[in-house]
């Protein structure tokens, strides 16, 4: 994640140096690709505006430099890292730090509201590619998710979660139902070791304090949304028939009553179309 020990450079294309040859060999199951310039480390911890009293989520602290930046910033850092050698290096680093927790687990299966003793915490991340998304949403889906998230994604990625209206997809509905966001800056593949074939893109998302849909509501919300997106260059009249496996005409019907064209595509229906969609599907099932 961080800036391997004993790398100088502060430029944005680093070669890798003594301390990255000292690092375990980047392992690619895991979508290791640790971050080597110095510079983007600083503007990540800034993009985070961490205080004093802030509790910090590292998800995939690495070689721990950007543990060591996010260290003098916050109260206390949990470096969560999956790698159990780069756990055990971690624990090493930071043995006399006691604001550094390092814990070995995967994010996927942590349990936030345990780990943080249900306090409020900012995550900070260079998320793995292969379950990037994956990571954000059962984040933002947890009983205890974080105020805000500053992660790094496959800028393809960051784009389509932030993606504005009349060209949303799932994705971006699974997001922006619980948060806000932007994308900071972009980073080069030249500033990882070993440098990935992708752009990557800094994202900051900040939680509503109420999500867009109600808990009573999002099973059915999602239900109907997938439904919806898989066939999203269908009509969604035709989509949500097939994919909810209802009468074409009963869809149709509750497209209109929701203010909805039912030849129009899903990527243009906005997340308040989504739900009177639902509601109105609901007083049809009857």
């Amino acid at each position: 994640m961080a800036r391997p020990a004993g790398s100088t450079s502060s430029s944005s294309h680093p070669e890798p140096g003594e301390g990255a040859r000292r690092l375990p060999p980047p392992r690619k199951s895991l979508g290791q690709h640790f971050l080597t310039d110095r510079n983007i480390i600083r503007k990540i911890a800034d993009a985070a505006e961490l205080t004093p009293a802030d509790t910090v989520v590292e998800i995939g602290a690495g070689p721990g430099d950007l543990t060591s930046e996010l260290a003098a910033r916050a109260r206390r850092v949990f470096a969560v890292e999956v790698d159990a050698q780069l756990c055990a290096r971690l624990r090493e680093r930071f043995a006399s730090v006691p604001n550094v927790v390092v814990v070995h687990a995967d994010a996927l299966k942590l349990d936030m509201n345990s780990l943080t003793g249900g306090k409020p915490y900012v995550v900070v991340g260079n998320l793995p590619y292969n379950v990037g998304t994956a990571i954000v949403r059962h984040l933002l889906e947890s009983t205890a998710p974080p105020g805000r998230m500053v992660v790094m994604l496959q800028r393809e990625v960051a784009l389509s979660m932030l993606a504005p209206k009349a060209q949303t997809g799932l994705l971006a509905i699974s997001v922006q139902v619980y948060a806000t966001g932007r994308r900071l800056f972009d980073i080069p593949p030249g500033a990882f070791y070993p440098p990935p074939k992708v752009v990557s893109s800094l994202l900051r998302l900040d939680r509503r304090p109420q999500p867009l849909v109600p808990p009573g509501e999002r099973e059915a919300f999602f239900r109907v949304v997938r439904a919806g997106f898989s066939s999203p260059r269908k009509q969604v009249r035709n989509a949500l028939a097939n994919g909810l496996q209802v009468p074409a005409a009963r869809v149709e019907a509750a497209l209109r009553a929701a203010g909805i064209d039912p030849a129009a595509r899903p990527s243009t229906i906005t997340i308040e179309q989504w739900l009177r969609l639902m509601r109105e599907l609901d007083a049809r099932s009857a």
